[in-house]
């Protein structure tokens, strides 16, 4: 009884010394896992062997930060320490459970997961008025080691600020809004999550066209879903479940798209398109949040913290382009494709794929991780350009991206891929200002811009989808 008096008692300790550390908003990122919980102890080191998380430094591995980044760049980095104390809390609270792969699935793995997302999100904040630091993911992974006696470790990168942009609580200086570091989904957005657009550079790279390049295009002109078709499936990801996307679509193209869709009853429906196109396009919408909407306290909507009046889209350009290396073949008949992460803020920036910008400026960088402020008389941009290579065989995969590419930089397709028409869209929109407008999005996921994703079926018919191809190859603008 005594010795689990004092089991009990070392834990509690252990819980207490790290809930200090949160508390203190950085400093010390890891603390001893003991091989007994007894060599735990709240007011010094252990005094046995034990083991710890300990990551590698990103902080000094970073190069010179621009001015402009650095209050994002120190949060990201207190962020990273909190995760390797809140992974080594862990450790403790799971001493003896799961098999010999535990501690590397459920602890060391969602780390380097986790560590990923934020050290992309450091990148992409010096990137866009430096140069991008390259070759940073090599600082995600952790390891768990052993301590010399006496010791602890320190994992990440200390960034010790105490009284800084992360108070007391470890709300990253984010007041209550947005996830805070410990993943505790709030609403979100803030301040910080936007960028005033003329003080982005100008710097729109484009593929330069070869021989033979198909650079015509196509138009489905499908309006801009003023009729309010919304709701919060996905036939793609979750066919069968409703409310299976946990935020709100907008839809424009087939009159019914919902989680009972399937082949046949979309080929059976109408459509806003101009041309007959039942393509099922659609995207998360977009909130004034400063208003309430009609769908507080529905699931998708409120409920699920999407809050705010939804906003009609000004604009809704959909046009297929061609390849600049070459001719394309016809997509085939409902053909899936999902461009963007609508879990990218914790994902990380692999299948990201957010554009936005502001007209009379979309020759400047698009931001990704960042909403535009738009200067008067000028309107939020949402842009979208989906993967234009597919393996030629099928029209979904597992992972509903497998079957489907981006070109390389060439605007050339992998081996095995065939070029089809590119997909793309833009959206604009008048908007509150800024912080007053956020993207739908899953909880935990700050609403933050780089979560913008977009969904399309192709419900084309045969003919039409020939004419769309044979336009782009000729080099003529159809639709």
């Amino acid at each position: 009884m005594r010795a689990d008096h004092r089991r009990g008692r070392s834990r509690r300790n252990a819980i207490m010394a790290v809930a200090a550390l949160l508390a203190g908003g950085g400093g010390l990122v890891a603390v001893n896992y003991a091989a007994n919980a007894s060599d735990v102890t709240a007011t010094a080191p252990t005094t046995r062997s034990a083991q710890t998380i300990s990551c590698p430094d990103v902080k000094g591995k970073l190069p010179a930060i621009p001015q402009q980044a650095q209050a994002e760049v120190d949060r990201n980095l207190q962020l990273l320490d909190r995760q390797t104390a809140e992974a080594n809390q862990r450790l403790v609270d799971t001493r003896g459970q799961g098999g010999p792969n535990f501690v590397q699935n459920a602890i060391l793995g969602p780390l380097t997961d986790k560590r990923k997302a934020t050290i992309d999100r450091i990148a992409i904040a010096i990137g866009r008025t430096a140069a991008k630091p390259t070759g940073l993911d090599a600082l995600a992974a952790c390891n768990l080691g052993l301590d010399a006696p006496g010791t602890q470790t320190s994992g990440g990168a200390a960034n010790q600020n105490p009284g800084g942009a992360q108070g007391a609580g470890g709300n990253t200086g984010q007041q209550g809004n947005g996830s805070d570091a410990a993943g505790q989904s709030n609403d979100g957005p803030t301040a910080a999550d936007f960028v005033d657009i003329t003080k982005v550079a100008p710097n729109v790279p484009k593929v330069r066209r070869q021989a033979g390049a198909s650079t015509g295009a196509f138009t489905s002109r499908c309006g801009v879903n003023k009729q309010g078709q919304h709701n919060s499936d996905n036939d793609i990801v979750a066919p069968g479940v409703s409310n299976g996307a946990h935020h709100v679509h907008d839809y424009v193209g087939n009159r019914k798209v919902d989680f009972t869709s399937t082949n046949e009853s979309l080929s059976a429906q109408g459509t806003s398109c101009t041309n007959g196109d039942q393509s099922a396009y659609y995207w998360p919408v977009l909130r004034d949040i400063t208003r309430q909407g009609p769908d507080a306290n529905a699931l998708g909507g409120g409920a699920e913290g999407n809050k705010g009046a939804i906003l009609v889209p000004r604009t809704v350009t959909i046009t297929y382009q061609g390849s600049p290396t070459g001719k394309v073949v016809a997509m085939p008949r409902f053909l899936r494709i999902i461009t963007g992460d609508a879990k990218a803020f914790t994902n990380g920036t692999k299948n990201a794929n957010a554009h936005w910008s502001c007209t009379g400026f979309e020759n400047r960088v698009q931001l990704t991780d960042k909403y535009p402020i738009c200067p008067s008389g000028s309107k939020v941009v949402r842009s979208f350009a989906f993967q234009s290579c597919w393996d030629g065989r099928n029209t979904d995969s597992a992972d509903h991206r497998s079957h489907v590419a981006f070109a390389d930089t060439g605007g050339k397709c992998a081996s095995g891929f065939k070029a089809i028409p590119q997909l793309t869209m833009r959206l604009t929109y008048k908007t509150p200002a800024a912080p007053n407008f956020a993207v739908d999005g899953f909880q935990g996921q700050q609403h933050n811009a780089i979560t913008d994703h977009n969904d399309f079926i192709n419900v084309m018919t045969d003919q039409l989808m020939k004419q769309a191809v044979s336009c782009i190859n000729s080099g003529r603008r159809c639709g």
